[in-house]
């Protein structure tokens, strides 16, 4: 077996005779190859002379060159000649020129190992233009000359006619010749002995009879044990290191071209996005300057935030007539910051300054200034100012300010602190009274910077809350003026049944009220349909499609009712709202509970309420269903009940035992290990004593109890007038029964659902 001599880095070891005709793209594969033998020089014994053949340094690559993408279409000849050449393995002159047009392509590794296949296979033949090419690919390839190649050149010589003793003597004379010289003068000696014909047929005697081994080391070059062949490392000819040189840049060209190609074709894509062309929802046009407009707003459109249209009047009057504040040498501040949560109407209120002094307004967000290049957000802010410049007085406003004018630290990068450091520079450069108003807005002040936010930059700060129930009326009824409400509509109510809401939520509830409402094909939007709307924003859809089993209705039923029952016979509890066992969110049932007005802290009887009510439906379940059978659905209750509790005893000084005295931590963990031991010890019982209290209630008003809970599962969902007169009067409410069955096994019984059935019906008796 023909041992091989060249390893693959990152390829199993193949030796050359298993991988048969040595395909074109395989070799494409082989750009990194080491040599195999790892001692600095090898001795190959044999009968000639010892004859000093050249061999690089172990840790040279022989590089095969890298096809190139220009080089695709001759590569594809060169794969349809090697198609040929293997069909045709009897025609010399196609394997020759095939081997030539790999040697004129710079593949000098196909040749070599193509040559040296064909050389040993008797299918295929081989002539003296194949051994020429051959001995030319030797000379331009990097690889050392040693004894196997003369070997194979002597098989050449052998199969194609030589007689043995002449081509042996021809390779003895050759030894001779060229003894003592390096690679180059070998590798010349060779071709001419090729061209001298000798490979061509001139000879005509026999084969090479059993002098002709299959080793190359014992075979025609007849090895000797006491002549051995010496392989030594000579030093490459003076223009080698040149020809590294240029191999050098040649390969560092195929690399840094396309680096270099890529880096043009970003950098055109990006003066293509900084151009504007791509950029239409930006505030900047392709000059980096920004239009302005003269909003129409006016205070009276802004509703929730009157102390916030107190604070900033002023600011239109000196927009109006700057002289009025500056004649005893008083300065309106450079800039106001609008702070407070989401949806509180900030950029309304800039816009409503803007349009009650009738001054230019410039709009920009705190992202819109950073694009893809360093340097472009400063110049931004640069030529914003120029341009407010130009048309003062006039308001630049920029919401979302924290996103450029964050507090700054070692990890931030460059850009946004030239963006910053700019806007800090163009904030203190204008002249005092020069008619700009800069005006802020962010919803998390606490991250801004604090060089932005010192006096002279962003002198007055103005807190936009969140509206309180008058707000919450006042904003109703202006987007309730643009809607077709029904007469039936209590915006009184539906502003206490929203705590917490922003403007724009409430703009929100309208607008999905008047959708559905228009859905449902309906003339007017009813108060029943924007509580509808409510409960879908504050705890999720209806769930029309879920399976609720009687015996799941009867106790969640069981169980509102416990809550329902409890809040309305306890002193401190917030009246009760509505009553629903219609599943929404992740809950089957709740009990809303509507306060009479905004409540900016609770006491202690309000608590011990609240406590109560949540303990009433898990009381509820046990004493209806049993002990045994109390389900989970209490989980939400006891642990509203056991943070209040533990609220109580920890921070608001509600416990005998440990006094007035505020723990910090969450559940009081900072305390000594005795102290917590006595919060959980009143904590528990806190609770207990609650338990207690409901436990009584509904043992002592379970007729009540029972009846509230079959009215939930005849109509599903009970207001908080329709509760109170049923437990306290015994009335029933005057509207259909939706399960007459009374077992919670309802279809489609939601208020859309109730509303197209009605629609359907009247329908029908129009027709």
């Amino acid at each position: 077996m023909f041992q091989p001599f060249i390893g693959l880095r990152g390829y199993k070891q193949i030796s050359k005779v298993a991988i048969g005709p040595l395909k074109f793209n395989y070799i494409q594969k082989q750009n990194n190859l080491a040599l195999y033998n790892s001692s600095p020089y090898s001795t190959v014994r044999t009968a000639i002379s010892p004859l000093p053949l050249t061999a690089p340094p172990n840790n040279v690559l022989n590089q095969q060159p890298i096809r190139q993408f220009t080089g695709a279409i001759a590569n594809i000849a060169l794969k349809h000649l090697e198609r040929t050449a293997d069909r045709s393995s009897s025609n010399s002159l196609i394997q020759s020129s095939f081997l030539r047009r790999l040697r004129d392509a710079g593949h000098h590794e196909a040749v070599i190992q193509r040559f040296e296949y064909l050389a040993r296979s008797p299918a295929y033949a081989v002539d003296s233009d194949a051994a020429q090419v051959y001995v030319d690919s030797l000379l331009h390839s990097n690889r050392p000359v040693n004894p196997q190649q003369l070997g194979i050149l002597g098989e050449s010589l052998a199969a194609n006619g030589s007689h043995q003793g002449g081509a042996a003597e021809a390779l003895r004379s050759l030894s001779a010749s060229t003894k003592g010289e390096g690679k180059l003068s070998i590798l010349t000696s060779m071709r001419n002995f090729a061209n001298d014909g000798i490979m061509a047929g001139g000879a005509a005697a026999a084969g090479m009879g059993a002098a002709a081994q299959p080793a190359t080391s014992a075979g025609l070059l007849q090895t000797n044990p006491q002549r051995p062949l010496h392989v030594s490392i000579v030093s490459q000819p003076p223009h080698s290191s040149a020809k590294q040189k240029t191999s050098f840049l040649r390969s560092s060209m195929k690399f840094v071209g396309p680096v270099i190609m890529c880096g043009v074709a970003i950098t055109a894509f990006g003066a293509l996005m900084d151009s504007g062309l791509s950029r239409p929802f930006s505030e900047f046009n392709k000059n980096n300057n920004m239009l302005s407009e003269r909003p129409n707003t006016r205070f009276d459109e802004v509703k929730g935030c009157n102390e916030a249209k107190a604070e900033l009047e002023e600011i239109v009057e000196y927009l109006k007539d700057a002289s009025k504040f500056t004649r005893l040498g008083g300065k309106l501040p450079r800039g106001i910051m609008l702070k407070g949560p989401p949806g509180t109407g900030k950029t309304l209120l800039a816009k409503a300054i803007a349009g009650e002094a009738g001054v230019p307004f410039f709009y920009a967000s705190g992202s819109s200034f950073e694009e893809m290049y360093v340097g472009v957000g400063a110049s931004r802010v640069r030529s914003l100012f120029q341009q407010a410049k130009k048309e003062a007085p006039c308001i630049v406003f920029i919401d979302e300010i924290d996103a450029v004018g964050g507090n700054r630290s070692l990890k931030d990068q460059s850009a946004l602190k030239q963006t910053l450091n700019e806007l800090l520079v163009q904030m203190d450069g204008f002249e005092d009274n020069s008619g700009i108003i800069v005006i802020g807005a962010t919803n998390f002040a606490q991250s801004l910077d604090p060089a932005l936010l010192r006096p002279g930059r962003f002198d007055k700060h103005v807190q936009v809350s969140l509206p309180d129930v008058q707000g919450r009326k006042e904003i109703l009824e202006l987007f309730g003026g643009k809607t077709v409400l029904a007469s039936d509509v209590d915006l009184n109510t539906l502003a206490r049944g929203t705590p917490g809401m922003s403007g724009a939520d409430l703009y929100n509830l309208v607008n999905q009220a008047a959708i559905q409402a228009s859905v449902a094909g309906l003339s007017s939007v009813s108060h029943q349909v924007l509580e509808w709307a409510k409960d879908k924003i504050l705890m999720g859809a209806e769930r029309k499609s879920a399976v609720i089993t009687p015996d799941t209705a009867k106790c969640t039923a069981y169980h509102e009712a416990g809550h329902a029952l409890v809040n309305i016979f306890t002193q401190g509890a917030n009246p009760i709202h509505k009553a629903t066992i219609m599943p929404r969110g992740s809950s089957l049932g709740m009990v809303m509970q509507l306060p009479l007005g905004d409540q900016t802290s609770q006491n202690k009887k309000q608590m011990l309420a609240w406590m109560d009510v949540c303990m009433g439906g898990r009381v509820a379940e046990e004493l209806i269903f049993g002990e045994d059978q109390v389900t989970s659905g209490a989980y939400s209750d006891l642990d509203s009940a056991t943070s209040t509790a533990r609220n109580m005893v920890t921070k608001y000084g509600f416990s005998g035992k440990l006094g007035k005295v505020h723990h910090d931590g969450k559940q009081g963990e900072k305390a000594s290990e005795e102290t917590r031991a006595i919060i959980d010890a009143e904590v528990r019982r806190l609770l207990d004593e609650s338990y207690a209290r409901a436990t009584e209630l509904l043992k002592k008003h379970k007729k009540e109890h029972v009846m509230l809970a079959e009215a939930l599962m005849e109509y599903e969902t009970l207001t908080g007038d329709e509760v109170r007169d049923l437990v306290l009067r015994g009335k029933k409410p005057k509207r259909e029964v939706f399960n007459k069955k009374g077992d919670g096994s309802m279809g489609d019984q939601t208020l859309f659902g109730q509303i197209r059935g009605k629609v359907g019906a009247r329908r029908e008796q129009d027709q």
